[in-house]
C-alpha cells in the first residue's frame, strides 16, 4: 500500500507519516520503481500502536522503547502520565472556578485573578474611563510587585474596597475626573484636600508593610501612564497630592 492508502486505513495524514519517519519511530519502507513508498501490514500495525500511545499523551520520543523493548517499564510511564494529568485537572479546575468568579463579578478576564474580587467591588461605581484607568494601573502594579509582593497588594486592595471607605473613594475619584480647564483654583485646592483626607491613611501602607519591595521602576511607568490619560489640570492636582503626601511622610 502507498502512503495515502496507509494514512487512510490508519486515520492519519501523509504529513503525520512523514513526521513519524523524521523522528525515527516509523522506519521508511523501500520505494517502488516509480519512487513511491510501499508499506505493509506491519507498518499499519505500528502506526496504529503509535496512535494509541500518542492518544494517551505519551511523548513521541518515548514511543520507541514502549514499542520495541519487551522490558519497557510501561508502569513508570503511566504513573508519570497520571501525575501530570492530575496536575492538569487541578489547574483546569482552578481556572474554571476563576472563570465562574469573573462571570459573577462582571470583570474583564485580563485583570490579575487575585484582585478580581476587589475590582469587582469598585468597577460598578466608576465611570468607564475611571474603570479603564483602574484596570490598567492594577495590571501594571500587579506585574511590578511580582509573586512575592502580591499578598501585600491584595491587602492594599482589601482596604481600598472596604465598604466603609468605598463611597468616599469613589466620590473623590469622580471629583478628580471632573477637573479640567474650567476648574477654579479653589475647586482644585478643595479636590486636593479631599483626596488627601481620604487617601492619606492608605498612602504608603504598601511599601511600609513590605519594605524590601522595590517599586522604583513603577514611578516612571506610572508617570508616563498618567501623562497619557490625564489632562493638565488633573496632572497638576496629582503633583500637588504627591507633594502633600511626601510632606506627611517626611
Amino acid at each position: 500500500m502507498n502512503s495515502s492508502e496507509l494514512g487512510s486505513l490508519a486515520g492519519v495524514t501523509i504529513r503525520t507519516l512523514r513526521h513519524y519517519h523524521q523522528v525515527g519511530i516509523l522506519d521508511e519502507p523501500p520505494r517502488t520503481s516509480n519512487g513511491y513508498r510501499q508499506y505493509g501490514v506491519h507498518d499499519l500495525i505500528r502506526v496504529l500502536r503509535i496512535r494509541r500511545l500518542a492518544a494517551l499523551g505519551i511523548p513521541l520520543d518515548e514511543v520507541p522503547r514502549l514499542l520495541d523493548d519487551e522490558n519497557h517499564g510501561a508502569p513508570d510511564v503511566l504513573d508519570r502520565l497520571d501525575e501530570e494529568f492530575a496536575a492538569q485537572i487541578e489547574r483546569l479546575t482552578a481556572q474554571r472556578a476563576l472563570i465562574a468568579q469573573l462571570r459573577v463579578l462582571s470583570i474583564t478576564p485580563d485583570v490579575p485573578p487575585e484582585l478580581a474580587r476587589y475590582l469587582g467591588a469598585t468597577t460598578p461605581l466608576m465611570s468607564a474611563d475611571q474603570a479603564r484607568m483602574d484596570r490598567d494601573q492594577t495590571v501594571l502594579l500587579a506585574h511590578l510587585v511580582g509573586t512575592t509582593g502580591m499578598p501585600h497588594l491584595i491587602r492594599f486592595y482589601e482596604r481600598l474596597s472596604d465598604p466603609e471607605l468605598l463611597p468616599a473613594l469613589t466620590e473623590t475619584a469622580a471629583t478628580f475626573e471632573k477637573l479640567g480647564p474650567a476648574t477654579t483654583e479653589a475647586e482644585l485646592a478643595q479636590c486636593v484636600d479631599r483626596f488627601i483626607e481620604v487617601f492619606s491613611p492608605l498612602a504608603g501602607t504598601l511599601t511600609t508593610e513590605a519594605p524590601d519591595m522595590d517599586l522604583s521602576p513603577a514611578v516612571d511607568l506610572f508617570a508616563e501612564y498618567t501623562e497619557s490619560v490625564l489632562n493638565s489640570v488633573q496632572q497638576r492636582a496629582l503633583s500637588l497630592i504627591g507633594d502633600r503626601l511626601d510632606d506627611q511622610r517626611g
